[in-house]
C-alpha cells in the first residue's frame, strides 16, 4: 500500500483499498463510513489527491462546490438532513461519514459502501501506528533512551487521537526523572494545596503508587513490608485505606 500513501496492516482495511482500487476507475459514487479519526479522510485523499474537498457542516460551500465541480470528496457527511435536496446526480462524490450504521436511504446514492473499521479491530494497525509514532515522539522530544510501551497501556477509543494522546503521555512518563516528578508535584501541590489535614490528605499521591507499584512488581506483601521497611500489618492497613485491590 506504500504507493498510495496509505498504511495499513489489516486485511479488513486490504477490502476497501481493493474496493476503492475497482471504483475509482468509474465514475460513480462513494461513501466511507465508521467511527472518528479511523483514517477515513487519509485513505481517501491517497486514492483522489486532486478532488475538491468540502466540509458538509459548511452548507453554503457545499452547494458552492457541487455548482462548480464535478468530482467531490465531502466529509462529515452525517450531518446532511437531506441528501436528495443537494442533487448529487451526475456527479462523482467520496462521501466520509462517521455513521455506526448509515441509514437506508444513503444506498439510493451510493454504487460503494465501506465501512472503516475502528483501530480495535485493527490490532495489526495498532502494532504498527504504535512504532511509527514513537519514532517520531521520541525524535521530537528529543529523547534518545529506549522506551517499551506497553498496548495495553494505550487508549482506542478515539482511534487515532486518543493513540496519539495516550501514546505521548506513556512516553513522558516513563522518561520522567526524580526532578521532574518533583517538579510536576511542586507545581500540583503549590495550586490545589488547601485545608487544615493537607499533611494527610496530599500524601497519597505518594502513598499509593508506592503500594500500587510494589505489590505489582514484588507480587507478595510480606516482600514489600521488608523493601519498605514497614511494619506488616502497617502495610495492610494502608492498602486498605487506598482501597488498594
Amino acid at each position: 500500500m506504500d504507493k498510495i500513501n496509505f498504511f495499513s496492516h489489516s486485511p479488513l482495511v486490504d477490502g476497501i483499498v481493493k474496493g476503492l482500487t475497482l471504483s475509482k476507475s468509474l465514475f460513480v459514487s462513494t461513501i466511507i463510513y465508521g467511527e472518528p479519526h479511523s483514517g477515513k479522510l487519509t485513505l481517501v485523499r491517497s486514492f483522489f489527491p486532486k478532488s475538491y474537498i468540502v466540509d458538509a457542516n459548511n452548507l453554503e460551500r457545499l452547494k458552492q462546490a457541487l455548482e462548480s465541480h464535478d468530482e467531490l470528496i465531502i466529509y462529515n457527511f452525517e450531518v446532511i438532513q437531506s441528501v436528495d435536496m443537494l442533487g448529487l446526480e451526475n456527479k462523482r462524490i467520496i462521501a466520509i461519514a462517521n455513521y455506526e450504521t448509515p441509514p437506508p436511504s444513503i444506498e439510493m446514492h451510493f454504487a460503494f459502501i465501506y465501512r472503516m473499521p475502528p483501530l480495535r479491530e485493527r490490532i495489526e494497525d495498532v502494532y504498527y501506528f504504535l512504532e511509527m509514532f514513537l519514532k517520531e515522539f521520541k525524535n521530537d522530544l528529543m529523547i534518545e533512551e529506549s522506551v517499551k510501551i506497553d498496548i495495553d497501556h494505550l487508549d482506542l477509543s478515539q482511534n487515532f487521537k486518543s493513540l496519539k494522546i495516550s501514546l505521548h503521555r506513556e512516553l513522558i512518563k516513563k522518561t520522567l526523572s526524580a526532578q521532574d516528578i518533583e517538579e510536576i508535584l511542586y507545581d500540583y501541590l503549590y495550586k490545589n494545596l488547601e485545608g487544615k489535614n493537607g499533611y494527610r490528605e496530599y500524601l497519597v499521591l505518594y502513598e499509593k503508587p508506592l503500594i500500587e507499584a510494589g505489590l505489582k512488581k514484588f507480587k507478595s506483601q510480606l516482600k514489600l513490608s521488608e523493601i519498605l521497611g514497614v511494619n506488616r500489618n502497617t502495610l495492610r492497613k494502608k492498602i486498605h485505606e487506598h482501597d488498594i485491590d
